[in-house]
Parts: structure tokens; C-alpha cells; sequence
């Protein structure tokens, strides 16, 4: 949980959505400010129980009366991984946007129920690396994704608080796809 993801959750909510960000650290006391201490923490979270936490939220936003019962998740980094394992984990999930995060592992697609896009940074080599795979595994499954790579453009190209990273053309352009696919599957 930082100043960029609260401002995501902020921008999901101004369009019309119910929106919840998880603070992952919320078992140490909550995200520090400190970004290497933050980074430090994620290391040591109970994967399972991690998970287990982001699919409440999902179950959470379904029953809430003054929603349509519908959920979708968008994820950034660590959180875009997050994206492609709730994917895989909630069989319920309508949509999942994953902003340059580590793709699902490919013998997990079979489980993908969700319509996926994917934004990956042209210069980010080391998320990149398992693009193809997590591609064939996709299309070899008949998933329903859209892939986008935006050339020249970092890991991290969506993020407005870190000035030497952010692309605000490639980072408006992946926003309105990723609001245009909510509108259409949670709408």
C-alpha cells in the first residue's frame, strides 16, 4: 500500500466501481514508508495466507449490497503477479489486469475463468522473459487476454510517484484499456 496504490484505488472509484486495496502488510502493522523495508516484508509473507486475504477481498466486494456482485482486480508490480494468482485461484474472477507482474505459472492457466490483460513495459527484460510462455499456455488454452507492450517504456511505467519510471503516454493508454475492459465485464 502506497501513495500510487491508493491513488489506482481512487481512480477505480471515480469511474463508477466499488474499490478495495489490500495492504498486503497489514500482518506487520501495515506498509511502512520506507519502500526497501516494504520490499523486505513482502519476502516474508505467508504465500497462502497472503492469498487467502486477496480472495476474502474479492468474496468481500461480491456481497456487498450496493455492488452488482461482480469483481475484478488490477495489480501493479508484486501486485501484478498478485493479479495473475487470483486469476488462477477464483474461479469467479470476471477481469484481471496485471501491469507488469510475473505471469501465472503456465501448467495453472487450465484454471484462468477471467478475461486477462496484460500491460508489460518494453524495457523490462527480467518480467518480459516469461512473456512467451505464459502466451503459448493462453492460447493453447483458448483464454480470452489481450497483451500489450509499449515500447520504450520501463517496468513500473504507470507509477506517477516515481518520476524517472512513469510514461504518461504509455500509462494513459494502458489506463483506459483496463478501465474499458472493467466496464465491459463488471458493468
Amino acid at each position: 500500500m502506497n501513495p500510487h496504490i491508493v491513488d489506482v484505488a481512487r481512480q477505480v472509484a471515480s469511474e463508477g466501481f466499488i474499490a478495495v486495496a489490500v495492504d498486503a502488510l497489514s500482518p506487520f502493522g501495515g506498509t511502512p514508508a520506507d519502500e526497501d523495508k516494504a520490499r523486505e516484508l513482502i519476502g516474508q509473507l505467508d504465500k497462502e495466507k497472503n492469498l487467502k486475504s486477496y480472495l476474502m477481498a474479492l468474496d468481500y466486494l461480491r456481497a456487498r449490497t450496493d455492488g452488482n456482485g461482480k469483481a475484478g482486480c488490477v495489480g501493479f508490480c508484486w501486485g501484478g503477479a498478485m493479479a495473475n494468482n487470483l486469476a488462477v485461484n477464483d474461479p469467479k474472477l470476471l477481469a484481471a489486469v496485471a501491469y507488469y507482474g510475473m505471469q501465472a505459472k503456465t501448467e495453472d492457466v487450465p484454471r484462468i475463468k477471467a478475461s486477462l490483460m496484460l500491460h508489460y513495459g518494453g524495457l523490462d527484460e527480467r518480467v518480459n522473459a516469461g512473456i512467451p510462455a505464459y502466451e503459448a499456455a493462453l492460447k493453447e488454452n483458448k483464454k480470452d487476454y489481450k497483451l500489450y507492450v509499449y515500447e520504450g517504456v520501463n517496468h513500473a511505467f504507470n507509477n506517477n510517484t516515481s518520476p524517472t519510471r512513469y510514461n504518461e503516454a504509455a500509462a494513459k493508454l494502458a489506463w483506459g484499456r483496463t478501465i474499458a475492459l472493467f466496464k465491459e465485464s463488471l458493468g
